[in-house]
């Protein structure tokens, strides 16, 4: 069963913070975070967009870098960063660099610092991610890209995979 849509607020001019609650238990949804053969099923969320690259090693200074490539043209752009903590089961922090590929010009940005927690209550599971943008300006630019709705496109498929 599907839940809420994502909320979506900016606590300050840089940051972006994106709450979704997914009926599931916290070690289930923790996983389908951090292992790359679930990741790859849920994280291209907008239709027509594959991920052919998935590459995690979830420990801290470990890295990560994702890809997605469009079914029509083959564009691809992509994420890559280096994990800064990692507490199983209950929080993330990770860099996040934007890598734009075959998509044209990326708007001006800082490294991301992206940070997730994992909480439960009666078997629903609330993930938090908080996005510090490093500007206001990187922030916006992120943001206008429809970086949100492709988030909540993502999460609907991991309420199905979950």
């Amino acid at each position: 069963m599907t839940m809420e849509k994502a909320q979506v607020t900016t606590p300050s001019d840089r940051d972006v913070k994106v709450t979704r609650s997914f009926r599931a238990p916290r070690a289930l949804v923790y996983r389908a975070y951090t292992e790359p053969q679930l990741v790859k099923r849920w994280l291209p969320g907008v239709p027509g967009w594959t991920m052919p690259v998935c590459e995690m090693d979830v420990r801290v200074g470990g890295r990560y870098r994702w890809r997605w490539r469009g079914d029509k043209d083959a564009s691809e752009f992509g994420f890559a960063g280096t994990f800064r903590e990692v507490q199983p089961l209950s929080r993330l922090v990770h860099t996040e660099t934007y890598d734009p590929r075959t998509l044209g010009d990326a708007p001006p940005q800082n490294e991301a610092l992206v940070s997730v927690t994992f909480t439960e209550d009666g078997g629903i599971t609330t993930v938090t991610t908080l996005i510090d943008f490093g500007s206001k300006e990187a922030r916006d630019a992120a943001v206008a890209t429809g970086m949100t709705d492709g988030m909540e496109q993502s999460y609907q498929l991991l309420d199905t995979l979950l």
